[in-house]
């Protein structure tokens, strides 16, 4: 097992050490270029790919670092005192890439990957390997715990075999949430894997308040209806003074909060249509490749999840859990952590969108729902992060006390990652519980996926044309319409 380990690192981490944006770039281009992209094409389309992961990631930083004074301020008028900080999902990336195991587990879910599409059993080619982080920490964690290495590698396996297929479930919504049917664009992003949680929740929702549905709006439609007042730029403006009010800021302070998340919103929109222009070249690519060589079958392509940035309920929803989150830190039992640096939930509201598809409401009430499972995670984890980290003398660590994420990615697994971990040191009762949490995720999961399948067959009935008539969703917010308006 040692050998398969050093030998992961050798080929991987010279290309993880290059950081995201460059190792999106490498694979995207390769990989257009394996399909029969002509070179230049392939490498703009791998450039602009590593643009739009530089833009988002400066963008969201940017936003998160102008609402830090606000959200202290709120802390601090609360008098609340949480002993865990939270440092956002960067740090926790830089860390889980420090482990050699990461590219163990990178090189198995490749090797998993590649299996299943020789197999038929997806039809994803995930090109996201940056993100193997999240389900790495998740056999990190397990290990930590007590697991083995085997025992966390199958847990990684199982995890990653669920992601992989929900890539192909959300598919269609992706097509309709992106107005475009041609994309070869899906994720595999761990963040989708509370979509089963969230389909719960949104069943329940259709029981108790399905009349607060006619209240939802969508900012596309509302931006045709009544102009600027219903844009991206206005809906970034009230939510700034939103918060700007709630953290008690003086009238500069507002206006910059204000003015900030209106800027930051268009901005996303702007920078989500950066990521359909990158794979251009390698969606012309794999349809030519479909057409000749693979009688039809067209693979998708699984990339981080921003490429839906340019919908503006993820952010608007964001913006509004921001201080319900802090609300909820204060007063839930169990919660030892205090949300700031990954306030802009982006573990949370892209799940969100996709099961609900676009109802604003719905992604706030169940969003409000859902936090506590992300802070209890963040809890739970925080001992892992922060032994880790200091093990692996990680740079710009706080010197004492614990650290960990308000909203890290997958806290479902993390929790069942505990359990396995502590059912591997033999305690009949941590193994049964760790059995019966494998079994009901592994049931919820197959509840959702026949959900799903519901649903997309809904989108083949209606023909998959892009028209008002079939779709299930409102429009992007990248509209021509509604751009035009604004």
């Amino acid at each position: 097992m040692q050998a398969v380990i050093d030998f992961a690192n050798t080929i991987f981490k010279p290309i993880i050490d290059m950081g995201a944006p460059s190792i999106m770039l490498i694979v995207l281009t390769l990989i257009a270029w394996a399909v029969g992209v002509k070179f230049t094409r392939a490498l703009e389309g791998g450039i602009k790919l590593a643009i739009a992961l530089t833009a988002i990631s400066s963008v969201i930083g940017l936003l998160t670092t102008t609402y830090q004074p606000a959200l202290n301020a709120f802390v601090k008028s609360t008098g609340i005192d949480l002993s865990i900080t939270d440092l956002g999902w960067a740090p926790l990336a830089t860390i889980t890439w420090g482990s050699p195991y990461t590219l163990f587990f990178l090189a198995i879910l490749v090797i998993v990957n590649l299996v299943m599409l020789f197999w038929n059993k997806t039809n994803t080619l995930d090109v996201d390997i940056f993100d193997i982080w999240h389900l790495s920490f998740t056999g990190l964690l397990a290990i930590f715990m007590g697991a083995n290495l085997f025992i966390a590698t199958l847990l990684v396996i199982f995890i990653g075999i669920l992601k992989i297929i929900n890539s192909d479930l959300m598919k269609p919504t992706f097509n309709d949430l992106l107005d475009d049917w041609e994309n070869p664009m899906t994720t595999t992003h761990l963040n989708y894997m509370m979509n089963p949680i969230i389909m719960v929740f949104d069943k329940l929702f259709d029981k108790i308040f399905p009349w607060l549905d006619k209240y939802d709006f969508d900012a596309a439609k509302l931006n045709q209806k009544i102009g600027f007042w219903g844009s991206r730029f206005a809906i970034g403006i009230y939510l700034g003074i939103f918060i700007g009010l709630l953290s008690r800021q003086n009238i500069t302070q507002i206006a910059t909060l204000a003015f900030m998340a209106a800027t930051c919103l268009e901005l996303f929109s702007l920078i989500g249509s950066w990521f359909i222009a990158a794979v251009e070249p390698l969606s012309q690519g794999v349809t030519d490749l479909a057409n000749k060589r693979l009688n039809g079958r067209m693979l998708n392509i699984g990339l981080d999840w921003p490429f839906l940035a340019g919908r503006a309920e993820i952010w608007a929803a964001a913006n509004v859990l921001a201080p319900i989150m802090l609300l909820e830190a204060l007063v839930l039992p169990g919660n030892k952590i205090l949300p700031l640096g990954g306030i802009i939930a982006m573990g949370v509201t892209p799940a969100l969108l996709v099961v609900t598809r676009g109802r604003i409401i719905r992604m706030i009430v169940i969003g409000a729902l859902e936090l506590p499972l992300f802070l209890w995670a963040g809890t739970l984890s925080a001992p892992f992060i922060t032994s880790t980290a200091r093990a692996l003398h990680a740079p710009g660590i706080p010197a004492t006390g614990l650290f960990s994420s308000a909203t890290k990615e997958g806290p479902i697994e993390q929790f069942i990652a505990i359990l396995v971990g502590k059912a591997s040191k033999g305690d009949i009762m941590m193994i049964l519980y760790a059995a019966l949490a494998l079994v009901a995720y592994l049931a919820i999961f197959m509840w959702y996926r026949h959900e799903m399948k519901k649903r997309n067959q809904k989108y083949a009935d209606a023909g998959h044309e892009v028209n008002d008539d079939v779709k299930l969703v409102p429009s992007a917010t990248t509209d021509k319409a509604a751009d035009a308006t604004a």
